[in-house]
C-alpha cells in the first residue's frame, strides 16, 4: 500500500511510519516545523518528509490510506481535500494500531502523566535482553534499541499509551484503542488543558481505560498515587500495585542518589528481586524501572510467568547498562567549564522531580535552568504558582517565550514576567525573555564570562534550536 502520514513528525507519528515501512509499504509525510530528532531518524530509513501542507501534492502521491496526526484539524488544506474524496481511507494512527498491528499480540500498554517514554523504553530493552523478540512503539529515541519502533516476532509488543485524543475525528483518548493484556499506570496529574476540564475529566478516561483490560490481563499501578487509587477497586482483571509504601506487591527500597547514578532494591512480595544499580538519577526513574522490570516479566510469559514460579526469576541485570532516552537528561555537551543538558519535561511534576535529581547528579555545579512554555498546559496559567515552586530549585531561572500566545486571552497565559520577578527574590537571577534569541544571547554572555556551571534547557519543542547551539559553542 501506499500510506501517507500527515503530521509525520510527531514522535508517535514518525515512529509509526517506520514500523509501516518496515510491513513492506511505501510511506510519505508531511508536517510543519520539522527539527531533530525524528526527521533525522525518518531520514535515516529513507523516508521523505514534506514541509508544510499542500493538497495538489497530496493528490499527486495517490496514496491507498491516510493516517491523520491529532495535530491536525479542519481548516488544514490536506484534510479538506482528504474529506472530499469518497473513495479514500483515512483514519487516526491509534485506530492503525489496533487494526493492523496489535490483533495476536500481547499488548503491554504503558500509560501515566509522567515516564511513558522511558517506562516503555526499559520494558522494551528488558525483553529484547530476555530475547523474547519484541515489538515496540515508544515516543522518544531509546538509546540502547535499534530506535524508537520495531515489529518483532515475539508475543510481546510495547506501547506507550497517550490519554491524548486520537484525532480530530475521534476524540477517545489514545490508548482506548490499544488492546490493554498488561497495562501500567505510573501517576495520574491534570494535563492536557486543552482537552481535559480537570483531573476528574482526566480520571473518567482512564477508568474507560482499565474496563478494557480483560480478566486475564493485570493493571500494574503506582501503589502511592491517591489519584490512581480512586480509580479502584477494578474487580474484573488483576491489580499488582508498585511503589516505595511497604504495601505495595513490588516496593522500591533502599533509594540512593549520587553523581555516578542512582541504587535501589527491588523486592517483590517482601522478597529481594533486584539490587539495582544503574546510570539514571532521581526516583521517578526508579519508579519507571520497577514499572518497567513487572510488565517485562509478566509480558515474557504473556500474562504468566514464562513458565516460571515467580516474576522474580525473570533477570534484571540489564539493567545497570541501560542508558536511557533521548532528551531526556540528556548531555548535550560536557567539560570542567560548562555542562549542557536538555530534558523533555514540561509539566511541573516532572520538572521538579528532574531538577531535584539533577542536583544528586551534579552537586558542585551551579544551575541555570531555561525553561520553554509551550505545550497548552505549561503554556497557560493553569500551573504558573506549581512552576514557579518547581523552578525554585534552580539558581538561575530564564524563560523563554511562551508559544503561540495568541492561543489564550492574556489573563489566561503563563505570565513569566511576574514569575521571574517573585523567584529573583530567592535565587540569584531570573528573567523573563521576550524571544528564545534575546535568552540565548544572555546564555551566551554567561557562559564567557563563568565557568563551573550547568544549563538545562526544558521543552518539549525545539527551543529554537537553543540547546545545540549552546553545546556547539563550547
Amino acid at each position: 500500500m501506499r500510506i501517507y502520514f500527515m503530521g509525520i513528525c510527531g514522535t508517535a507519528m514518525g515512529n509509526a511510519a517506520l514500523l509501516v515501512k518496515e510491513q513492506g509499504h511505501e510511506v510519505l509525510g508531511c508536517d510543519a516545523g520539522v527539527y531533530p530528532p525524528m526527521c533525522d531518524v525518518l531520514a535515516e530509513a529513507g523516508i521523505t518528509v514534506l514541509e508544510g501542507f499542500d493538497a495538489e501534492r497530496l493528490a499527486a502521491f495517490k496514496p491507498d490510506q491516510v493516517v491523520v496526526g491529532n495535530a491536525m484539524s479542519r481548516g488544514n488544506p490536506e484534510v479538506e481535500w482528504l474529506l472530499d474524496q469518497s473513495e479514500l481511507a483515512y483514519l487516526s494512527l491509534p485506530q492503525l494500531f489496533h487494526d493492523t498491528v496489535l490483533p495476536q499480540r500481547c499488548s503491554v500498554v504503558i500509560t501515566g502523566t509522567h515516564g511513558k517514554t522511558t517506562t516503555s523504553a526499559i520494558a522494551a530493552y528488558l525483553l529484547e535482553r530476555a530475547g523474547t523478540n519484541p515489538g515496540w512503539l515508544i515516543g522518544g529515541v531509546p538509546h540502547d534499541l535499534p530506535g524508537g519502533a520495531k515489529l518483532g516476532q515475539g508475543a510481546p509488543f510495547v506501547i506507550e499509551g497517550d490519554e491524548y485524543d486520537s484525532a480530530f475525528f475521534d476524540k477517545r483518548s489514545k490508548f482506548i484503542h490499544y488492546r490493554p493484556q498488561i497495562a501500567v499506570l505510573n501517576n495520574l496529574e491534570f494535563d492536557h488543558a486543552d482537552i481535559f476540564r480537570d483531573l476528574e475529566d482526566v480520571q473518567r478516561t482512564f477508568r474507560h481505560f482499565l474496563r478494557i483490560i480483560p480478566a486475564s490481563g493485570y493493571a500494574l499501578i503506582n501503589g502511592d498515587d491517591a489519584n490512581i487509587a480512586a480509580l479502584l477497586p477494578a474487580p474484573w482483571t488483576q491489580v499488582l500495585r508498585v511503589g516505595v509504601a511497604e504495601g505495595n506487591d513490588l516496593v522500591i527500597r533502599s533509594f540512593q542518589d549520587a553523581p555516578a547514578g542512582a541504587q535501589f532494591d527491588l523486592v517483590w512480595k517482601g522478597a529481594l528481586w533486584a539490587q539495582v544499580q544503574w546510570p539514571l538519577h532521581g526516583l521517578f526513574n526508579a519508579r519507571n524501572a520497577a514499572m518497567a522490570a513487572l510488565a517485562a516479566a509478566l509480558a515474557s510469559g504473556c500474562g504468566g510467568y514464562g513458565g516460571y514460579a515467580s516474576p522474580r526469576d525473570f533477570d534484571l541485570s540489564a539493567l545497570e547498562s541501560f542508558g536511557g532516552v533521548r532528551r531526556r537528561q540528556e548531555v548535550l555537551h560536557a567539560d570542567a567549564a560548562w555542562t549542557v543538558l536538555e530534558d523533555f519535561a514540561h509539566h511541573p511534576t516532572a520538572v521538579s522531580s528532574t531538577i531535584e535529581a539533577l542536583r544528586a547528579a551534579y552537586p558542585n555545579r551551579k544551575m541555570t535552568v531555561c525553561f520553554e512554555p509551550r505545550s497548552n498546559t505549561a503554556a497557560s496559567s493553569r500551573f504558573q504558582r506549581e512552576f514557579q515552586t518547581a523552578l525554585s530549585g534552580a539558581d538561575r531561572v530564564y524563560f523563554g517565550a511562551v508559544h503561540r500566545t495568541e492561543r489564550m486571552k492574556p489573563e489566561e497565559r503563563l505570565n513569566t514576567v511576574a514569575m521571574a520577578a517573585k523567584l529573583e527574590e530567592g535565587l540569584e537571577e531570573a528573567q523573563a525573555f521576550a524571544s528564545n534569541e534575546t535568552l540565548f544571547d544572555q546564555l551566551s554572555l554567561n557562559t564567557l564570562k563563568e565557568a563551573g556551571g550547568l544549563v538545562v534547557f526544558f521543552t518539549n519543542g525545539s527551543f529554537d534550536g537553543l540547546p545545540l547551539r549552546l553545546a556547539n559553542l563550547h
